[in-house]
This record gives C-alpha cells, sequence and structure tokens, in this order.
C-alpha cells in the first residue's frame, strides 16, 4: 500500500543527526515528526521573509493620493 504523504531520505552530519534524535526524544515524539516540523518551521518562516519583502516593495510605491477607499473596493457597509 503506498503512503499517503510522500516520503523523503536525508543525509545529515552526525552532530546533526544526535541533536535532532535528542529534540525528538525531548519532544515525545518520533524522528520523523521531529524533522517534518523544522522543515515546516523553516518554510513559514521563508514565506514570512518573502512577504515582508513583498510588502516593503510595495509600500515603495504605494500613493495615499491615488489609492481607492474601502467603500470603492467593497462597496458601502448595509
Amino acid at each position: 500500500m503506498p503512503a499517503k504523504n510522500p516520503r523523503l531520505t536525508a543525509v545529515v552530519e552526525k552532530p546533526l543527526y544526535r541533536w535532532l534524535k535528542e529534540s525528538a526524544r525531548r519532544k515525545g515524539i518520533s524522528l520523523s515528526l521531529r524533522l517534518r516540523d523544522l522543515v515546516k518551521e523553516a518554510y513559514e518562516e521563508e514565506e514570512d521573509i518573502f512577504w515582508s519583502r513583498e510588502g516593503e516593495e510595495r509600500r515603495k510605491t504605494f500613493d495615499p493620493k491615488t489609492a481607492l477607499t474601502h467603500e470603492q473596493v467593497f462597496g458601502k457597509k448595509k
């Protein structure tokens, strides 16, 4: 039966492996789950950095004189 989620194989240095194994033990989860959680955290951090930069670029070109108001975009509240 195929796995529900895709699987990865990673090769890491011994010190990193020992840290990862100990970190998983302290949290009471498997090595696989700990690695998954760390990858998800890294993904979210990278995404935050991207959107922060994107927002900064958009802020540079923002002109309140030409910006649409909430009502212009969404209409008046009922």
